[in-house]
């Protein structure tokens, strides 16, 4: 059970007629977040990250790691309840381990994300040009989108459904092409945590983007006459859907774990090159558990069947959020990969590109030298497939909004991004290998 209370309360609820009402309102209920705050931790040495670990373990605290305790020369963000905040700050004072409140109350925040979202509901959009590309929508909304997207340019947009999700719902991917069977393809997916709602957001301008500039942009027009382009714009459904139903806070799968009360499997430890590894966990609790086996979760599955049934793809981006990141394989080791100067030669220029737009600067590295440790990730098994381009990105910003990111900076985000993803795709045209 979270730390966060319920909104929907029975107290003082008499007769059938309240009952039947409260058990309509019970459908809607959403874990809040009062009084929870984010600290911003910046561990000195190597003695205060081992602290931080310690106190990651005590699982009465309730503590959410949004950024984990791995390194000096990172920052470790986490949301503490309200009731735990008295313990963390004791514990965080008596050892002398400095801290930042990043943000004083979650739910404020996301009372005003809420309120942005059912402001733009006034208005359904008929057309794709209708769509809010500047908020947040729910899964049914982006399905309805991505319906539009393809009935709009029938000759340019397709609909694939790759699979089902472990609650049956319809895997979507967009296919971008200009003809032909089997032609090389990029592969981009957003949506893989269920927070981290800045993904699919942008991966919905993306979309917009692609039909509107090709036969206008002579790079986008010359890219998708040699490739397709593949978008899984909600890569899990299911956990994007519990978001905004039930906890804002969820980041992975909604499986059902036999044998505990915790829910979910991390989708991004699921893949089988070094599966099982450090930087994931085998406790169903742990927000990156990584599942019983390779490829448990269907939601990772479809998209291996597709990948190894196409054949052919030449490039494979992944969107996450956040931190500011572009990462290269390897996550599990240290060891360089082959191409390890040609990918951090190609994230340079694509991190060069977005910064040009509005001045934002990434980082980019391996996922082991750049942020952490981590077994079982995409990028990871989809360089080992022999997909060279292939990348992780952590989008805005670096810490003060996190997963909260406010819906103002979802079109910058997409626009500076979208630069960063054209190099990387010209790159891959002009470098089929």
């Amino acid at each position: 059970m979270s730390s966060a209370a319920w909104i929907c309360s029975s107290s003082n609820m008499r007769g059938l007629a309240v009952l039947a009402a409260l058990l309509v309102a019970a459908a809607f209920c959403k874990e809040t977040f009062e009084g929870h705050q984010v600290l911003r931790i910046t561990a000195k040495d190597e003695v205060e990250i081992r602290l931080l670990k310690e106190l990651s373990g005590q699982e009465h605290l309730q503590l959410d790691f949004w950024m984990d305790p791995v390194a000096v020369s990172l920052p470790v963000d986490v949301r503490v309840p309200f009731h735990s905040l008295q313990d963390v700050r004791a514990f965080l004072g008596y050892h002398e381990i400095h801290y930042d409140i990043m943000i004083q109350d979650l739910q404020d925040h996301l009372d005003k994300e809420q309120h942005e979202m059912m402001r733009s509901r006034v208005f359904q959009p008929r057309t794709t040009d209708d769509y809010d590309y500047s908020n947040y929508h729910t899964l049914s909304e982006i399905n309805s989108f991505m319906d539009m997207l393809v009935q709009e340019n029938p000759k340019l947009v397709s609909k694939l459904v790759i699979g089902q999700s472990y609650e049956g719902r319809p895997l979507n991917v967009l296919k971008f092409s200009t003809g032909g069977t089997k032609r090389p393809g990029i592969w981009i997916d957003t949506g893989i945590h269920a927070r981290e709602w800045i993904t699919p957001a942008s991966g919905s301008w993306f979309a917009k983007k692609i039909v509107t500039d090709y036969g206008h942009d002579p790079v986008l027009t010359a890219i998708l006459d040699k490739l397709d382009i593949f978008l899984e714009l909600v890569t899990n459904p299911d956990g994007y859907e519990y978001t905004h139903s039930s906890n804002r806070m969820w980041r992975k799968t909604r499986r059902i774990n036999i044998g505990t009360s915790c829910i979910g499997v991390d989708p991004n430890r699921n893949w089988g090159t070094a599966f099982g590894g450090a930087g994931s966990s085998s406790n169903p609790c742990s927000e990156t558990y990584r599942g019983i086996s390779a490829y448990s979760e269907p939601e990772v599955r479809s998209i291996v069947d597709f990948t190894k049934s196409h054949g052919n793809l030449k490039s494979f981006l992944t969107i996450h959020s956040y931190s500011q990141m572009m990462l290269y394989p390897y996550g599990d080791t240290g060891a360089p990969c082959v191409d390890e100067a040609e990918l951090d030669e190609l994230a340079f220029k694509a991190a060069t590109a977005l910064e040009g737009l509005y001045g934002t600067k990434y980082t980019y590295g391996s996922t082991f030298d750049t942020i952490y440790q981590a077994s079982g990730v995409t990028t990871d098994w989809a360089y080992d497939q022999g997909i060279k381009y292939s990348y992780t990105f952590e989008l805005r910003d670096t810490g003060r909004y996190g997963f909260v990111l406010p819906a103002d900076q979802i079109i910058p985000t997409a626009q500076e991004t979208w630069l960063a993803l054209m190099v990387i795709m010209e790159h891959t045209k002009n470098n089929p290998y």
